[in-house]
């Protein structure tokens, strides 16, 4: 039998299979270009304060290089798993028993103003959907505001176009993130200093590390026997949500390389998947999805005014308690104006992880 050789010695690696040394070479050299420009482009977004810097340059770079015909053929399906766990141990931990407990007196309308928020960005991405080239599933997913990285990192298991869903998602970030702090000084009169990221708990890393291995791998096994869509963030973040409010995650929270990784990991997935086809209705969709981010954006300010006035907080902790994505910067906003951090950030998390929990039900009424 006669093996292709492509031009170079073919290698035998085990019985009945053969691979050419120069197609593997290739394929090593495809990775490692990916993973070095990765590293250079989050190291200079990162000094923009660009919102979550590896998923960003993880999509630029992955699209540039697929476009090109220099990316990897696909992200393997364990990395893209991992990747989710990270990310779901990552809004897990942010379910804090104090910071939950707070909206007990308050939970009836926060509740009712987080489900006017989703309903609203949902209402927004079924507009979205009508554009020819984006399904309204597609839709749907890329404008719900709630865990950006954690909708893109499902997006293709529940059906729908990574690709779009990573663009537009980034952009509501982006959009939400840049307006927030004017609006915030201009509107409500907000003011105050610059304030260090959220704290990290201070845990050692070894235990930072087994909290997410453990989170991870029971997560996942827990999502496989219950047959859940998506296990692969949702079943570690439930098991994070759940060790966190037992009082039995000693502080731990996942490392910050460690998520940066599966950051970038989710931004190769739906990068190295785009065409020139694909790309040109993704810019396509720019224009209308701006505009339906900053009715969201402004539609969404009214619901947290609306939220003041049941709750008896001030407007400015309504506005950001309502904001549509940016947890971190809504943190750091909230903190910075002296405000009452504890509720808007309750808030925030509650509608991350209730729109998380909610989306498997939602793809599969979309696909009837």
């Amino acid at each position: 039998m006669a093996f292709p050789t492509l031009g170079s010695r073919p290698v035998r690696r085990r019985p009945g299979v053969v691979e050419d040394r120069g197609v593997l070479g290739r394929a090593w050299t495809r990775w490692a270009l990916l993973v070095a420009l990765t590293v250079a482009v989050t190291a200079a977004v990162a000094v923009a304060a660009v919102p979550s810097p590896a998923l960003f340059a993880g999509l630029l770079v992955a699209t540039g290089l697929a476009l090109a015909g220099r990316a990897p053929a696909a992200i393997p399906r364990a990395a893209t798993t991992a990747g989710q766990a990270v990310i779901g141990v990552v809004i897990g931990v942010l379910a804090q028993p104090s910071t939950l407990a707070g909206l007990a007196p308050v939970w009836l309308p926060v509740v009712a103003i987080g489900v006017g928020t989703l309903a609203l960005s949902m209402g927004a991405g079924l507009l979205l959907g009508v554009r020819p080239g984006v399904s309204p599933l597609t839709g749907v997913l890329a404008l719900t505001a709630g865990g950006a990285s954690g909708l893109v990192a499902i997006s293709r298991d529940l059906g729908g176009d990574e690709r779009v869903v990573a663009v537009v998602q980034y952009l509501r970030v982006g959009l939400v993130t840049a307006t927030m702090p004017v609006v915030a000084a201009v509107v409500f009169g907000a003011s105050g200093s610059a304030v260090a990221g959220p704290d990290s708990g201070g845990a050692p890393w070894p235990l930072d590390v087994g909290f997410v291995v453990v989170c991870a791998l029971a997560g996942v096994a827990l999502a496989r026997l219950a047959r859940l869509p998506a296990g692969g963030l949702l079943g570690p973040m439930a098991v994070a949500i759940a060790l966190k409010l037992a009082g039995w995650s000693f502080g731990a929270n996942p490392p910050a390389l460690l998520v940066e990784v599966a950051y970038a990991v989710i931004g190769w997935q739906a990068g190295v998947r785009f065409t020139r086809e694909s790309l040109r209705t993704v810019l396509g969709v720019l224009p209308l999805a701006t505009a339906l981010i900053a009715a969201v954006i402004a539609a969404s300010a009214g619901l947290g005014l609306l939220l003041s006035a049941m709750t008896g907080a001030t407007a400015l902790e309504g506005y950001l308690a309502t904001t549509p994505g940016g947890v971190y910067a809504v943190l750091a906003t909230a903190i910075s104006a002296g405000t009452d951090v504890t509720f808007v950030v309750a808030v925030q998390v509650l509608r991350v992880i209730v729109m998380l929990l909610v989306a498997p039900a939602l793809a599969r009424l979309f696909v009837r």
